[in-house]
């Protein structure tokens, strides 16, 4: 098989030889519990593969249960902002972006290369727009071109500088009645009477000297005025999608059960044929005539498994993944001796470790008027680099040239001038932050430089030679601006590069920067029919997994805006369909 394990992997998995045997000889006690329900699927999690697959399973003629750890619906989905990389998908073809499927395989390639098989990359590439097109026919849900957000590495081969990336358009969610109430918060709420599309913020961050900003901010508010007046409940972004896909499942008569979380899995013979959840603080069996999808995201959020897998340092508290998110399915996996890949790597940001949750910072690393420093004092990255890029940058750096946390510097320039996550420009930011050590001020770099711990002589050269780099346009060090994806979160007004602005108006500002995440990326590895694999590349009968609790598509890289939820929903669907056509 092409995707590569480490000796570590390797290792475990002819431990786990002997278990998988026991396993199949003696089921956990499975067989005396009482039998909770039996279906042809049974899928693991509610989050956007969980669902996809789910929704595909019941229109295929299956009998399906969604079985959900946590009291809500959606995951990580439902919290994202829901960018779904699809190439070549009829949304975007509908718009006119010429994409092909040649074009979209030469760029996958590229990025990814040998990070997955090429088998899975096809799959990808020959489903994704058919899932698509099969969530728009059996879902309220409707989708919009993010018109203008680049592919990632818009300048390799079959790259598109104005994108491929689709985001969920707005759900009433009246439509779910009740149900609306078990929806997963969203990791930042659009705020009240606006409706706001994940491509409009990066024109919400500029309303304050952008008359584009200016008319985008009004349009927001207008849809929300609308909507309000029609009776809507408007959703957008990740909670769109969660919703959408959970309409689309009480159509189809799809059960979710939520607080239901999977224990292990239930094995006769050579066979998973159901999952062994806690239902009421009582365990119990539900039996999967035709087989069990496991979509229940990664392990973001399990300390011992983030210290065995991952490199330090690293915390739970740094990631906005869904708190649910243990690995447990990946854990069920590896007890019948599953094989692993990218356990190591994560869906990477660098994030601000702010006293009430991380902060994901998207545009406020890439806005001109910031820059990024290690503990030495010196810029190490491309700021305005794919965000995952950065996070590596810094993993790699930091055993010689520590930055893990970094600091991002800025002036009131910039405060003046750009929202920072919901805190207006020119406004203070909450004592809070100060008083947690997230963020620092000072009158001058030097203070600033004294107050974080950095030599302050160092500091101050390196703003002077990231000044002198704002006003040519040309950041000889670490070319922040040659990329397109470069400009996305950008400031257009700002010449001659719309991402270097110089420092020097006080107080200046520091921002501690730590690897955040948005979910882990390694797990189970899974096949072009998204089958979980064996260390020898057999397939485990009756198993198939799909979004983070599986080996990313992607492999160490990321395609564009969506990449984590592009595949997970594709692979849930190839997922159903392979279990539909499997007897």
């Amino acid at each position: 098989m092409s995707d590569i394990f480490s000796r570590r992997q390797v290792l475990r998995g002819s431990g786990l030889a002997v278990a998988t045997t026991l396993l199949s000889r003696f089921p956990a006690g499975a067989s005396s519990l009482p039998v909770l329900g039996e279906y042809d699927v049974v899928v693991v999690g509610s989050g956007a593969s969980g669902m996809t697959a789910a929704l595909t399973a019941a229109k295929r003629g299956l009998s399906c249960v969604v079985v959900e750890k946590a009291p809500t619906f959606g995951g990580s989905a439902a919290r994202s902002g829901a960018g779904i990389w699809i190439p070549n998908n009829p949304v975007i073809l509908a718009a006119g972006v010429p994409d092909t499927y040649a074009k979209a395989a030469q760029y996958l390639a590229a990025v990814v290369g040998d990070g997955s098989s090429p088998a899975r990359q096809k799959a990808y590439l020959d489903n994704g727009p058919a899932m698509i097109s099969f969530v728009l026919n059996n879902s309220p849900l409707r989708f919009r071109f993010m018109d203008g957000y680049s592919d990632y590495y818009p300048e390799l081969p079959g790259g598109m500088p104005n994108g491929r990336s689709i985001e969920p358009d707005m759900f009433d969610g009246n439509l779910l009645g009740a149900e609306l109430a078990h929806l997963n918060p969203a990791y930042l709420p659009v705020p009240a009477g606006l409706v706001v599309f994940s491509s409009e913020y990066k024109w919400l961050n500029l309303a304050a000297v952008n008359a584009k900003g200016v008319a985008v901010s009004a349009g927001c508010l207008a849809r929300g005025t609308a909507a309000a007046a029609a009776g809507q409940k408007p959703l957008t972004m990740g909670q769109a999608l969660a919703a959408g896909l959970r309409a689309g499942l009480m159509g189809a008569n799809v059960p979710v059960w939520l607080n239901t979380p999977l224990t292990d899995l239930h094995v006769e013979g050579d066979r998973v044929t159901g999952v062994v959840v806690t239902s009421n603080g009582v365990p119990g069996l539900v039996r999967a005539r035709r087989g069990v999808m496991i979509g229940s995201g990664g392990f973001e959020h399990n300390a011992d498994m983030r210290v065995q897998y991952q490199r330090q340092p690293i915390t739970t508290y740094w990631t906005v993944g869904a708190k649910e998110n243990t690995g447990d399915g990946i854990q069920a996996g590896i007890r019948l001796g599953a094989a692993l890949n990218l356990m190591e790597d994560s869906w990477w940001g660098p994030a601000i470790p702010l006293p009430d949750e991380p902060y994901f910072c998207l545009a406020e690393r890439t806005l001109p008027g910031s820059l990024i420093v290690n503990q030495a004092g010196s810029r190490f990255v491309n700021e305005a680099a794919p965000y995952s890029d950065v996070v590596h940058v810094m993993y790699d750096k930091n055993p010689t040239a520590p930055d893990i946390p970094a600091w991002m510097i800025t002036d009131q320039n910039y405060r003046n001038r750009y929202l920072f996550r919901d805190v207006l420009p020119a406004l203070p930011f909450p004592d809070a932050w100060y008083q947690s050590g997230a963020v620092v001020q000072a009158w001058t770099i030097e203070d600033l430089a004294t107050k974080i711990g950095v030599p302050s002589a160092t500091l101050r050269t390196t703003v002077n030679r990231f000044n002198g780099f704002a006003f040519s346009g040309v950041d000889a060090d670490f070319r922040r601006g040659r990329s397109a994806y470069d400009h996305y979160y950008t400031d257009p007004a700002v010449l001659p590069n719309s991402c270097l602005a110089p420092l020097w108006e006080a107080p200046f500002y520091a921002f501690k920067i730590v690897p955040g995440d948005l979910g882990t990326k390694g797990g189970l590895v899974t096949d072009e029919r998204a089958r979980v694999l064996r260390e020898d590349g057999s397939a485990i009968l009756g198993l198939w997994a799909a979004g983070n609790a599986s080996a990313a598509v992607m492999g160490h890289s990321y395609a564009g805006a969506g990449s984590t939820i592009g595949p997970a929903m594709t692979f849930g669907y190839v997922a159903a369909n392979d279990i539909a056509s499997t007897t």
